[in-house]
């Protein structure tokens, strides 16, 4: 039929759409993509023929009368609900529909319908007149006969054969193609997308490509491409074409398979053989000669020619050749050549050459009689130049006892190797290293000195090939007493002196070497104090884990041990250490064996199990952890009690990175510390969005560091009469989108981002640099105090940076102010100390920040690095109307003058604070009594207006 006909519903009109330029995604696809929904069919229009409608799945929805009756159904509801592909019958070119009873020959025309793309019309053609076969009729003996022979055919000529039909999705495989493609589950393909997981995971894309390929060409191009199959053993050549009906629909598509293993192995060696015979050839630097003897006449190839010595133009002849064998070799050579000359026996001839008349060359020529095509006799034969080989062998005569003398004394171990890789001689060092004796060492091959465990035993390639020197292989052998040892292998060929090519491998012991390394691998990727993993580790743990397919459900517990920084500030340092190893062997005693105990930095402990259902869930994983880190420790003889809090994440399915584990499980372990010591949380959807938005906030800040897109407010630091005496810089942030930000929005984030040192030194040298166009009055200038957090005495190159920062904005040593909390004061290193020293001895001032709030006594006040300390504002709020508040601030500020300090009240906010405060004598003063932070411009108008008002 053709590309239209009529309909049983209103005479609406059918059109086909070629198939030519889309791929299917029902039963036409080649199941390169997922199957599609189930549709609820509505009612619409089929051709007033036989004809079935089938939805994306392939399943039949509706069938006409025709078609139920061409099938011997009675009612067309007995098609309806089965699979296209399971009423239609391929026999080679031939298409049935199967009946209960019988089948009929039919041809198939299928499209889209006009009304539902999602609805396939199958055209059911009745071709009973044409078929050869009546309907219900079997094949015949010859058919199958004849069916057998081409099975065979194919086999013989290792040629497979498939055909794939569209319309049904059906695709037909002959035989041989399972058996081309051994156990990759051919035989049981029963689409396109299983034939191509049968092929070579390397080569499953050109594959899909090949077969996407075939859908889209031009009717009776023929395709191929070249693949292997699934274990790469065998090479197969596949061809694809497509075959067009009038209407322009890809009726069927047909291919081959063909076995060209062997084939494509011997186009390999040849090209090899090849490529040998032509470096023998350069190599050898070989000549070649033909005489005839009838006329005399000799001539030359071209590389013999230049061997001679003699121009390509000159005419050779053999009495020629013989006036430039050297005198005292030319008789007996003319005596050498008689046996070709006179009976044609074949000849070899070494002797010496003059070549030009001056320069001795010696010579090693063959000579052999042939009969050309016409029948008559020639003499051809080869030149070779072998001067310099028989130098080498006097030279390798004369040194041979000197090499064998260098090789016995020398202390690495050296063995000779034959071409079968069998040692021929070893030195002393060599025995020594394996722990055998010459006699046991001679004919042990590399296999029989190679650990068992080695993958490749045999030699490896010579240190040196074509001028590139490649590092030496590192090989595990096994001494005599099956004791490992490690050695780097250097090798090189040799000639021995008859000519034998043999191998000459040093044996360098590197088992040290392979121990130290080991060890500072052990070092880098664990923990100094505790001998945990380190974070190096954690990151390639997870990465082994999350890579692999197979992996069960993996949880990352981030534990913080609550309030560990009073511990240390407390106890000291080295009670914080004690603490945290006991903790580390508790963790490795008391975790499951699918979990891994690890230690990040400081207090923080990560567990990564790889297996979190074999460990009872994350819930019950994460309460014996808490379990575990809820104890009380013996430390420096006092029992010190502790918790952690505890964060938990598991992949998402969307980021499931190790570092976003990580980060989702920090940020929960944060979400439990917020609800108190000893808490568990695990990271919800809205918990790991809001760690999403946080790293965003995080790149943000270090783009805003980048552009200088920050910005720092002053607060003025006043005298009693009001003059500013100094300022403390303070940062904000004027986020695009959120507007001026405080420091408590994005310090934390630049904390976890390990941000806080860079964006000291940004602070540091903007504050500087500001403060050096700030207004002068009296002779006074106005100090610059800046708070650092991250660029810290004791921090790498904590001096020079402050150094460089001050000698390239500069500003005057003296009106440099660092403020440092107390805490990071307190305890510190002479290291430290000395450095702090140095700033001072050049004019910075050090602040103590917020004291008070530290864990150290009043006592230690002495001790403190500083010479400037600024009581908390916490102390200072209180003054007024609390007696211990007062009494302490009295008491800072005596103890600071009594050790020559001076002192600043920060957050004074009223009147009677300050009056208080002035009388107990407090210097300078700092509060929103005078003024708040204020943008850099206001600040300078604010300097220019002299001081402030006091009350």
């Amino acid at each position: 039929m053709g590309g239209r006909c009529g309909c049983n519903a209103g005479g609406v009109q059918l059109t086909e759409r070629s198939e030519r330029t889309r791929m299917p995604s029902a039963p036409g696809s080649l199941g390169l993509a997922g199957t599609p929904a189930r549709v609820q069919v509505p009612r619409v229009a089929l051709p007033d023929a036989p004809a079935l409608l089938s939805d994306q799945d392939g399943q039949v929805v509706a069938a006409t009368e025709q078609a139920a009756k061409l099938a011997g159904h009675a009612d067309p509801s007995a098609l309806v609900g089965h699979q296209l592909v399971d009423l239609i019958d391929r026999e080679g070119r031939e298409t049935w529909l199967r009946g209960p009873q019988r089948r009929a020959p039919v041809r198939l025309q299928t499209w889209q319908h006009p009304d539902d793309a999602t609805l396939q019309v199958t055209l059911l053609v009745d071709v009973s007149d044409l078929a050869e076969d009546k309907p219900g009729t079997e094949v015949g003996p010859r058919d199958s006969e004849e069916r057998y022979w081409l099975i065979d055919a194919q086999s013989l000529a290792k040629v497979a054969s498939w055909v794939y039909y569209p319309d049904t999705g059906e695709i037909y495989r002959s035989p041989l193609l399972a058996d081309f493609l051994g156990a990759g589950g051919a035989e049981h393909a029963d689409d396109v997308t299983a034939m191509i997981s049968t092929t070579h995971p390397d080569d499953r894309e050109r594959a899909a490509q090949f077969y996407a390929d075939v859908l889209t060409a031009a009717e009776g191009e023929l395709l191929e491409a070249e693949l292997r199959n699934l274990h790469g053993t065998r090479v197969f050549l596949c061809t694809g074409r497509a075959e067009y009906d009038r209407a322009g629909q890809i009726v069927r598509v047909q291919g081959t398979v063909q076995d060209v293993t062997e084939h494509r192995a011997l186009e390999r060696q040849l090209r090899d053989e090849r490529r040998r015979l032509q470096d023998a050839q350069r190599i050898a630097r070989l000549g070649t000669w033909e005489v005839d003897p009838r006329t005399n006449v000799m001539r030359l190839s071209s590389m013999l020619y230049e061997i001679l010595g003699q121009p390509v133009t000159t005419t050779g002849t053999f009495d020629r050749y013989l006036d430039h064998v050297h005198p005292d070799d030319r008789k007996w050579v003319r005596q050498a050549w008689r046996p070709l000359v006179e009976r044609g026996a074949p000849v070899e001839i070494e002797h010496r050459y003059l070549r030009n008349g001056e320069t001795t060359r010696i010579l090693r020529i063959h000579g052999t009689k042939i009969v050309d095509a016409d029948g008559r006799d020639l003499f051809v034969g080869t030149v070779q130049d072998v001067t310099e080989q028989r130098a080498v062998v006097t030279r390798m005569e004369r040194s041979s006892q000197r090499f064998s003398d260098l090789v016995n004394i020398t202390p690495v171990g050296i063995g000779l190797f034959d071409h079968s890789e069998r040692i021929v001689n070893a030195n002393e060092a060599l025995c020594d290293l394996l722990g055998y004796r010459i006699d046991q060492m001679r004919g042990l091959s590399i296999r029989d000195i190679t650990h068992p465990e080695e993958v490749d035993p045999s030699l490896p390639a010579p240190d040196e090939h074509a001028g590139i020197r490649r590092r030496a292989p590192q090989r595990v052998m096994v001494r005599a007493d099956g004791e490992p040892v490690y050695c780097e292998l250097h090798t090189s060929t040799s000639v021995q002196d008859d000519g034998t090519e043999f191998w000459l491998v040093v044996f360098q012991d590197i088992t040290e070497r392979r121990r130290a390394a080991e060890a500072l691998r052990y070092q880098a990727t664990h923990d100094d104090l505790t001998g945990l993993p380190n974070r190096t580790a954690v990151k390639e743990l997870l990465g082994r884990l999350l890579g692999r397919a197979d992996s069960p459900g993996i949880a990352v517990l981030f534990c913080d041990i609550d309030n560990f920084k009073r511990v240390n500030d407390s106890l000291g340092h080295d009670a914080g250490d004690e603490l945290l190893v006991a903790l580390a062997r508790r963790l490795e005693g008391g975790l499951p064996v699918e979990c891994t105990a690890a230690r990040l930095s400081g207090d923080e402990f990560v567990i990564i199990c790889s297996d979190v259902e074999a460990s009872g869930g994350v819930d019950q994983l994460a309460t014996r952890v808490s379990a575990l880190l809820r104890t009380a420790v013996p430390v420096h003889g006092q029992l010190v009690r502790v918790s952690s809090s505890i964060g938990a994440a598991v992949p998402n399915g969307s980021s499931s990175g190790g570092e976003d584990l990580l980060r989702f499980a920090d940020a929960a372990m944060f979400e439990a510390k917020r609800r108190g010591t000893g808490k568990v949380s695990l990271a919800s959807p809205a918990l790991m969005a809001a760690a999403d938005r946080q790293l965003h906030l995080e790149g943000q800040l270090r783009e805003a560091l980048s552009n200088d897109g920050l910005a720092l407010h002053y607060q003025p630091v006043v005298d009693a009469e009001g003059t500013v005496v100094s300022a403390e810089a303070l940062i904000r942030w004027p986020h695009p989108e959120r507007g001026m930000l405080s420091p408590d929005a994005f310090l934390p984030v630049a904390e976890q981002g390990d941000l806080l040192r860079e964006l000291d030194r940004w602070v540091l040298r903007t504050a500087l640099r500001e403060a050096t166009s700030w207004p002068v009055r009296n002779g006074r200038p106005v100090s610059i105090a800046v708070n650092l957090a991250g660029l810290v005495p004791g921090g790498p190159d904590f001096v020079d940076s402050v150094a460089d920062i001050v000698a390239e904005t500069g500003i005057s040593w003296d009106r440099v102010i660092l403020e440092l909390v107390e805490t990071s004061l307190v305890d510190l290193p002479s290291r430290t100390r000395h450095e702090m020293g140095e700033l001072v001895s050049r004019g910075v001032r050090f602040a103590v920040d917020d004291f008070g709030t530290g864990y150290s006594s009043l006592a230690r006040l002495k001790d403190l690095p500083a010479q400037i300390i600024k009581v908390d504002r916490r102390f200072v709020a209180g003054v007024g109307g609390d007696a211990s508040d007062f009494a302490v601030a009295r008491a800072v500020v005596d103890m600071a003058y009594a050790m020559d300090r001076q002192c600043v009240a920060e957050g004074v906010e009223d009147a009677t604070q300050f009056r208080l405060l002035r009388g107990v004598g407090v210097e300078s003063y700092q509060g929103w009594l005078f003024s708040g932070a204020v943008p850099a411009p206001k600040f300078r108008e604010m300097l220019a207006n002299g001081p402030l008002t006091v009350p």
